[in-house]
């Protein structure tokens, strides 16, 4: 089998190729990346000792496509990912839209040309901003906790966020570009004739991520807590007890493997994965953990909110189980343990990404 990844030198590319892998005997990979990311480079030398071919390219430029050789399935990893993207820093909306959407036309014709499936990578971004803010809520300690005893809107229930969701707007730019993505990329592949997936991620993290405040916050965390950076609570009273969930891009690869085998055409296409319950905690957990590993380090107290913030949000991933049989297998602890050990070998790392 051949497999094209867009966006292979970073954190998700490069692991689901290193899985993948290891996965599957004769797999061949074309990695395509524009090495645009603050670290992607040490990532490239990696891949190409596993035998993967790396082209240089980027997926906005059609003609960065013609030397890519026929594919089976295409992976797309390639994406701006912070939700604050486009309202934010030096990243225009206009930059946003075009690295987010309009490249994955090129993406799908791509497919077309060589009736190539996809596995689109979405994200949990794609709903409703003030449907997740107005979910009942109660507070466990120090973190905040779906109260399920309370009337839940359709989607949500104790084991998290599903397809069923609200995605009306606002969602965030962000947001907006990979949900117009997915709506692009189903019909492309009913209208042509290709296999299409998408998988709605929770927050995916790991040793090795270039982490920063806006985008991969469990390695930035504990590599700015390592490291007495400034850490910040922001917005929700300063304290610390918005929640999300975390899972290893190899969990996410044993899902994609188990989507490219599957043998159906029709029914569900879309599916959230991510951490669930077993894999969530706030930000003040996340720097306890880190006080209990390392030392401890008060972050600073910030209550005002932030653009497009939200509270809590978990992935549920009942479907995907039902379906592909398909479950997280990386804990929360070694999930952080990995994060650690690798921050404790790698002391410059924040400065690799970027920071």
């Amino acid at each position: 089998m051949k497999l094209l990844i867009t966006g292979i030198c970073g954190f998700v590319g490069s692991s689901l190729a290193e899985c993948m892998l290891e996965r599957r005997e004769g797999l061949s990979i074309y990695g395509l990346d524009n090495l645009m990311r603050a670290g992607s480079e040490t990532n490239r030398l990696r891949l190409q000792k596993l035998g993967v071919k790396f082209f240089h390219g980027d997926i906005r430029a059609a003609s960065d496509f013609e030397p890519l050789p026929p594919a089976d399935w295409v992976i797309d990893a390639a994406a701006n990912p912070s939700v604050l993207a486009g309202v934010k820093g030096d990243f225009s909306s206009r930059q946003l839209l075009e690295h987010n959407l309009a490249s994955v036309l090129n993406i799908l014709e791509y497919c077309k040309l060589h009736k190539a499936g996809l596995l689109l990578l979405s994200t949990s971004r794609v709903y409703s901003i003030p449907a997740l803010a107005s979910l009942p809520l109660r507070l466990n300690g120090n973190a905040f906790q779906l109260d399920d005893a309370a009337p839940l809107p359709p989607g949500v229930s104790a084991n998290g966020v599903g397809v069923e969701f609200s995605t009306r707007a606002p969602v965030s730019l962000y947001g907006s570009t990979k949900l117009a993505s997915e709506a692009v990329a189903l019909e492309y592949g009913d209208a042509f004739g290709f296999p299409v997936w998408i998988n709605r991620c929770g927050v995916l993290a790991g040793a090795g991520q270039f982490g920063t405040p806006d985008q991969g916050i469990f390695s930035y965390w504990i590599n700015a807590h390592l490291r007495r950076r400034p850490l910040r609570y922001i917005g929700f009273d300063g304290m610390g007890k918005q929640v999300r969930d975390a899972f290893h891009p190899r969990d996410l690869c044993a899902l994609l493997d188990a989507q490219m085998k599957a043998s159906q055409t029709t029914g569900q296409r879309i599916y959230t994965v991510g951490g669930g319950p077993g894999n969530a905690m706030s930000l003040a957990q996340l720097n306890a953990w880190c006080d209990a590993r390392f030392s401890p380090h008060v972050p600073q107290s910030d209550p005002r909110p932030r653009t497009y913030d939200i509270p809590w949000l978990i992935m549920d991933n009942c479907d995907a189980q039902r379906t592909f049989g398909w479950r997280v297998e990386t804990s929360i602890d070694t999930l952080l343990g990995e994060i650690a050990d690798h921050a404790g070998r790698n002391p410059d790392w924040l400065e690799t990404s970027g920071l």
